[in-house]
């Protein structure tokens, strides 16, 4: 499909996978990349308060949303993301973007920093760096074993509710309606899902590819703009961890995000003064 406010594309990326792109019309682009089991719509309201300005892309990565399972649960994995992100921008053919990415989205858009320096304008962090706090990678591992499927919206809105409200303190019913709208899908009549690959939290628990070194590729982004936003509450990234960050990227901008864990949505008020100000100045 052509670009266009609300349209989007299916992308062929390799392995047999293609991907869905959500395109919002404008100039400069943007890249928004996802959390782990997340998708291209949580930037919807994002998407709609950029593109008056930006040309804003919200790709669902391979497993999640509109895009392909991937047969071969070992491909979900960092460097696969990576690839998969650069082949979307040369079929786009876009040169440079700036890349907003939540939680694996943001190490995404590192590793798409480091390894191809020239197609990142700038990086936007959110609530995501080069060292993960155990407590909270231990919960989104053990989460991942204890999603069902709900008989209901209702019910998906409730689950959403108990698994995250420590994180999103001040939601309401209807911001847990919106968020379950956003994070399931229905597959049948009273099966309310997760709108992703279960082999996906296979592919983060028995992974046996080696861990890449986060603060090696952390450590190659001195010198391109970056801004840090961080949940104050985050059980992932931690204050001493962005303290460390800013010793060895001196130039990243950092906001906390107050009543927030992980993660901040991107569509508090202060979240949006961050993003505003930090697209404005690259």
């Amino acid at each position: 499909m052509s670009a266009g406010s609300g349209s989007g594309h299916r992308i062929a990326v390799g392995d047999g996978i293609s991907l869905f792109c959500g395109d919002h019309a404008g100039p400069a682009p943007v890249l928004c990349l996802p959390g782990l089991t997340r998708n291209s719509r949580d930037f919807g309201p994002l998407a709609r308060h950029l593109s008056s300005g930006r040309r804003v892309l919200t790709p669902d990565l391979r497993g999640r949303g509109r895009s392909d399972r991937d047969p071969d649960w070992r491909r979900y994995r960092l460097d696969v993301y990576v690839a998969d992100m650069i082949a979307l921008l040369d079929h786009l053919d876009i040169e440079k973007v700036v890349v907003i990415g939540t939680s694996l989205g943001g190490l995404v858009g590192m590793f798409m920093a480091a390894g191809h320096r020239a197609r990142v304008a700038g990086l936007v962090m959110n609530d995501i760096g080069p060292e993960l706090d155990p407590r909270g990678m231990q919960r989104i591992a053990s989460g991942m074993d204890k999603v069902r499927p709900a008989a209901s919206w209702a019910e998906a809105a409730a689950d959403a509710r108990a698994a995250n409200a420590s994180a999103l303190p001040d939601f309401d019913d209807a911001d847990w309606s919106r968020f379950a709208h956003a994070v399931y899908r229905e597959e049948a009549p009273e099966r309310i899902v997760r709108d992703v690959d279960p082999m996906v939290g296979r592919a983060l628990l028995e992974s046996s590819v080696p861990a890449p070194d986060l603060w090696a590729a952390f450590a190659t982004l001195q010198g391109l703009p970056v801004l840090c936003l961080r949940g104050a509450t985050s059980d992932v990234l931690s204050a001493d961890t962005v303290r460390r960050m800013l010793h060895i990227v001196p130039g990243m901008v950092t906001e906390t995000i107050e009543g927030r864990g992980h993660a901040p949505t991107l569509d508090e008020p202060a979240s949006r003064a961050a993003l505003d100000r930090f697209l404005a100045r690259v």
